[in-house]
């Protein structure tokens, strides 16, 4: 059994959602091969469901990790509010941290939930440096590497995020 988290960009292009999914799909694959899968993520619009949708698609496990008690009220805008409500549905595992309001510190709390419980971590990441709020894609991906859990990078050729 694998366990594998996800932390990626929220804001990719609309021609961008097939190339990364399709990319997840092939990447994961192998995990479920391999004797199981256990995915990882917040389910934030963009690649935290993509990954999400990928992993319940191949078969494996899912555990949602939401940053705060106000997250689905107050952070999950009305068009992704289907697809997020249905993969909480799917979970096998729902975790609420105990923030209150979904702020910078709960999503570095949530970002380290997901490093603590990864043997893997893939990253929806077009390599650009951290952004300097904390949190972020590239924090994330730093964090994970100091602490020696192996990265797999997913950007595909023609990947792009909304300017």
């Amino acid at each position: 059994m694998t366990t594998i988290a996800v932390t990626g960009h929220m804001d990719l292009t609309e021609d961008t959602v097939p190339l990364v999914r399709s990319a997840l799909d092939e990447l994961l694959k192998q995990y479920v091969d391999d004797g199981g899968l256990v995915g990882v993520s917040c389910i934030a619009k963009g690649a935290d469901s993509l990954f999400a949708k990928a992993v319940l698609a191949a078969g494996g496990r899912l555990t949602v990790v939401l940053p705060s008690r106000d997250y689905r009220q107050n952070k999950v805008k009305p068009d992704h509010a289907a697809l997020f409500d249905h993969l909480v549905e799917a979970a096998d595992e729902v975790l609420v941290l105990p923030n209150d309001t979904a702020d910078r510190q709960a999503y570095e709390a949530a970002n380290a939930v997901l490093l603590e419980r990864a043997d893997r971590l893939v990253a929806v990441w077009n390599g650009a440096p951290p952004s300097g709020k904390g949190g972020g894609t590239a924090d994330t991906v730093l964090e994970a590497r100091a602490a020696g859990i192996p990265v797999h990078v997913v950007w595909p050729d023609g990947a792009a995020r909304k300017s």
